[in-house]
């Protein structure tokens, strides 16, 4: 058994000044008044909610103008100049202690619960919660599991031991940001124990590129390698590896790998794999060897380190026998400390008589301690090796060893997929147990129509009924608003009645106890009652009975016939007046029941303000794009929020990722659909991530493996990952662990001077790609000195090969191009620009393509006004209120005024505004007198650009759904703390 600890330094914010410099200057007729605005002392907002506290104060507002101007009158923006350079950290360490519990192993209760990650998605492997009264123990950690400990008040913080049966992003995957949130908690924070065989030192790895403060990690591996270079097939060893062993448990793990054919077999198997190269145009992920001699290191070889399984086993100690203290005395023994040796199982000498006495002569029969088996069974490669184990002996009751003893099963839980638990193999090595009860917690046996995230399914099914346009309903649903009707769950694929012995499909919450042993059995008054659309939509009425009436006029902004006139007229004969005081716009209801109306006043001036409709939405196709927000949240999950993504539809010609956070893919199947999401996934064109930080990355080696896994039986090319150079390590660690079939791009490579060198060098050749710093903030360089280079000059650095094939790929796509341009937040941050092709409507006239920039994380700044110059759509960052201008400047993140303001300045047409901290749980402060082009995004919300003339106008309506919201329920305000801890360690 190997175990190491990784110390890694946390990094807190410090004093910094106001930086400027000419690359961040705004133009100063346009920017002058917003400018003016952002620097005016404003006081906190009341609120009900515990204030934002920080340690350290990184900036604070200029007393004089002079501080913020430059001699010409310039305005300038401020930022944190250290935390843009990374060089913000402190040398103080952090020495995260493992907990230690004081147990006692016969009063303790027990038992075991499915914590149901991915059961309504099929996207993870759900997780399985060991409880004790002093311990607690997680066997995986897929992608939100944060969210549903969360959603249902499960304190991750009482973690001593996380297990994973593979190392994969479907059982590991929302391990990073476990580590972080825990290494965030307390002034010290908290640590684990992580156990996994022996390649889990390949996540490590992997995770210690992108997670520089998350302070110790103890990790412990277990079993030997794959590799067969490193270790031959006689060298590998399934156990059982004993992992923990103290007073209230034991556990104890076996090693499951996918059968290796060998002999005759090895002839098939070369004809199968000369095949797949014949098919795919000699490419496979590995080399291989034609000799079928060496069948076996090359089947070895196509193993990676992911294929390896684990069957975990809990022993829990007997309960001793009942003490008899009248046998006692009848073997001489005197009432005292002897009685208390015989009890914890040790010999004593008689007082009276000259014999031992032992604790069976005085002690009833003694209780078995339960046992549960957890088994990960992936593939039926993986079954036939399962079934050859003889490490497992020891628990089946037809062992055929008479004189062994049997070790009683009271519980397995099944984490394999249906494809295999299913199998009639499979169901006759389940009855060797004997009558265990059996839980089937993997993929496909129940979908279920419980959402797992039941908060944020709640929003989503409420804003679905208010505006179906922008909020479709859910893939896991189908709401109809019209009678509140769901479509069907998918049923279970078994009839677990039929069997022999006791079956049950997991659920949410679903208990077994095992300690006390007079409880011990399934447990399932904990599982959530079951949530319909129906349900939501009568507490809505209950809540806002003119709700009908709104989504009435919300469906109108969407008749195209309606005069926009009509839609700000108040009809004076058949409205009633409601207004309420934390809107600042009334909304007129009809009494009539025919609709209701805006008023006059702000309403009509923001629909005056307007800007023309531009030509590039001219008869646009709603074929054409459409956004969807993924992740909306900044930090980390949330109930009502899940972290960044951006999801771009071109629909039958692809689809790009703008940054992918933990969760990316469970999004994507609740907002498609299982299948859809499938598709999806497919249709990928490209991936592009702004910056490292791990709450817009995370979930992007899920997606990957995910799409390395659907098209393995088809011939395509690797996906194309645009990213910061730091992210390509991080892909190159976490490419021994699992297949993610991709090519990486650095952003540099895909910024304007690059295109322009890829332009002039086209006909010319390409030059090979080198190492060379570009940061924002490169030492010795002024900022934007990279930035203006010539083509000339930047052309020997990029990877022509790659830009030219990520050119290819966006042309097929309907683009005309992705440029990356570099924002201020962290070394090495980015937004982007895509751009449409221009097109041919019917009688020959040239249409321009729209544009859309995304802004990633950043301070307002003069390349993201430049970038977004007459941009059609800019999805800017809004992580703080106007009144929390000292946070922003301190966090290098914007105000909702400033990205509105940076929208102004480059006259966008729409600004859709996202990445709101957890402050702002279900809806972020906003003030809409500022916002007459601007909306909120919410998770799951789809824009289709032909919508967006009418999207600002649900701002209003929007607040009205969430009137009674604002205010934060109290499992959400201790979030707050635990935000500014997480922020100094992702951003640090």
């Amino acid at each position: 058994m190997h175990v190491w600890k990784i110390m890694l330094l946390p990094r807190r914010p410090s004093t910094s000044w106001f930086f400027s410099s000419p690359s961040l200057q705004f133009p100063p007729k346009t920017l002058k008044p917003f400018l003016t605005t952002v620097f005016s002392s404003a006081a906190r907002r009341e609120r009900k909610i515990a204030p934002f506290r920080r340690s350290h104060s990184s900036v604070s507002e200029p007393k004089e103008k002079s501080n913020s101007s430059l001699m010409d009158g310039t305005e300038k923006v401020a930022f944190n100049k250290k935390r843009a350079q990374g060089s913000d950290g402190s040398s103080k360490t952090r020495n995260l202690q493992l907990k230690t519990r004081k147990l006692n192993p016969v009063n303790t209760i027990c038992y075991v619960q499915i914590l149901g990650t991915g059961m309504d998605t099929q996207d993870t492997s759900p997780s399985v919660f060991l409880f004790f009264d002093k311990q607690r123990f997680i066997f995986n950690a897929g992608e939100g599991l944060q969210r549903f400990c969360t959603e249902h008040k499960i304190k991750l913080s009482k973690i001593d031991h996380m297990f994973l049966t593979r190392v994969c992003s479907e059982t590991a995957g929302g391990l990073p940001g476990l580590l972080l949130t825990l290494a965030g908690i307390g002034e010290e924070g908290q640590s684990v124990n992580i156990w996994g065989p022996s390649d889990i030192k390949y996540l490590i790895d992997a995770m210690t590129t992108f997670i520089p403060n998350a302070a110790m990690v103890h990790a412990h591996r277990f079993g030997s390698t794959l590799n067969c270079g490193e270790t031959g097939d006689e060298d590998f060893k399934a156990g059982p590896f004993v992992l923990v062993d103290d007073e209230v448990v034991k556990v104890s793990a076996v090693l499951l790998r996918p059968e290796i054919f060998d002999g005759e077999q090895d002839k098939t198997e070369d004809s199968k794999i000369s095949n797949a190269i014949d098919e795919n145009s000699g490419s496979l992920p590995i080399p291989f060897v034609s000799s079928s001699q060496n069948s076996l290191k090359r089947m070895k070889a196509m193993l990676k380190p992911g294929d390896i399984s684990v069957i975990y086993a809990c022993e829990l100690p007997e309960i001793k026998g009942k003490f008899d203290p009248a046998k006692a005395q009848a073997l001489g023994l005197k009432a005292g400390p002897k009685y208390r040796e015989l009890q914890l199982g040790n010999s004593v000498k008689s007082d009276r008589q000259n014999i031992m006495v032992h604790p069976s002569d005085v002690l009833g029969p003694s209780v078995p301690g339960p046992i549960v088996l957890l088994v990960d069974c992936p593939t039926l490669a993986h079954l036939q090796e399962m079934l050859s184990l003889q490490s497992l002996n020891d628990y089946y009751v037809d062992n055929g060893n008479s004189g062994q003893s049997v070790k009683s099963v009271n519980c397995v839980i099944h984490l394999g997929p249906a494809s295999v638990t299913m199998t009639g193999e499979y169901q006759k090595w389940m009855e060797r147990f004997g009558g265990p009860q059996h839980i089937m917690a993997g993929h496909e046996v129940k979908n279920m129509e419980i959402p797992i995230l039941r908060s944020s399914a709640r929003i989503a099914a409420r804003l679905n009924y208010l505006c179906p346009q922008l909020f479709p309903s859910p893939g896991f649903w189908s709401i109809q608003p019209s009678n509140g009707t769901l479509g069907k769950p998918v049923e279970s694929n078994k009839d677990f009645s039929s069997t022999s012995f006791k079956n049950t499909p997991a659920e949410n919450l679903l208990k077994f106890h095992l300690r006390p042993f007079a409880q011990l059995g399934l447990d399932k008054s904990g599982i959530p009652s079951a949530l319909t659309s129906s349900d939501i939509v009568t507490e809505l009425y209950a809540e806002i009975p003119e709700i009908g009436n709104i989504s009435r006029q919300v469906s109108q902004f969407w008749k195209a016939s309606q005069n926009a006139d009509d839609m700000t007229t108040c009809k004076e004969e058949n409205v009633t007046m409601v207004e309420e005081p934390w809107m600042s716009e009334a909304i007129c209801i009809d009494s009539s029941n025919e609709g209701t109306f805006d008023a006059s006043g702000v309403q009509s001036e923001q629909s005056g303000s307007e800007s023309e409709l531009p030509s590039c939405l001219e008869n646009i196709s709603r074929e054409d794009m459409e956004i969807v927000l993924l992740g909306t949240g900044s930090s980390q999950p949330s109930k009502y929020r899940n972290v960044s993504s951006v999801y771009i539809n071109l629909f039958s010609k692809g689809s790009l990722l703008l940054d992918c956070g933990e969760g990316t893919l469970a999004q994507l199947k609740r907002r498609f659909g299982v299948g859809g999401a499938d598709d999806a996934i497919r249709g990928l064109r490209c991936i592009w991530i702004s910056h490292i930080h791990a709450d817009h990355h995370t979930g992007l080696a899920r997606v990957l493996s995910v799409r390395s896994q659907l098209l393995k039986d088809v011939p395509h090319e690797p996906l194309i990952v645009v990213g910061p150079r730091q992210l390509k390590r991080f892909l190159d660690a976490y490419s021994r662990l699992e297949d993610i079939d991709m090519q990486f791009l650095d952003c540099r490579d895909t910024t304007e001077a690059s295109w322009e060198a890829l332009a002039a060098r086209f006909e010319t050749g390409e030059a090979e790609k080198q190492e060379f710093d570009t940061t924002l903030f490169a030492r010795g360089n002024k900022m934007e000195k990279y930035w203006k280079r010539t083509p000339g000059q930047v052309g020997s650095l990029v990877d022509f090969p790659a830009l030219k094939r990520l050119k290819k790929i966006l042309l097929d796509a309907g683009l005309e191009g992705l440029t990356s341009f570099p924002v201020v937040h962290c070394p090495q941050a980015y937004g982007i620009v895509l751009k449409a092709k221009d097109r041919i409507n019917g009688v020959a006239k040239n249409i321009p393509g729209w544009k859309l920039v995304y802004s990633g994380d950043t301070r307002p700044c003069q390349a993201l006004i430049d970038a977004s110059l007459g941009a059609t759509i800019l999805i800017h960052e809004a992580t703080f209120e106007d009144a929390m201008l000292e946070e922003a400047v301190a966090k290098n993140h914007s105000t909702t005024k400033e990205a509105i303001g940076v929208g102004d300045a480059a006259n966008v047409y729409r600004i859709i505004l996202t990445h709101f901290s957890q402050r702002y749980p279900k809806i972020p402060v906003v003030d809409e007198t500022h916002m007459p082009k601007t909306c909120i995004a919410f998770d799951m919300m789809s824009v289709n650009i032909a919508d967006l003339p009418v999207l600002p106008k649900v701002l209003p309506y929007l607040k009205l759904l969430f009137k009674n919201e604002i205010i934060p329920d109290e499992s959400d305000e201790g979030s707050l703390a635990a935000e500014q801890q997480f922020n100094s360690l992702i951003e640090g």
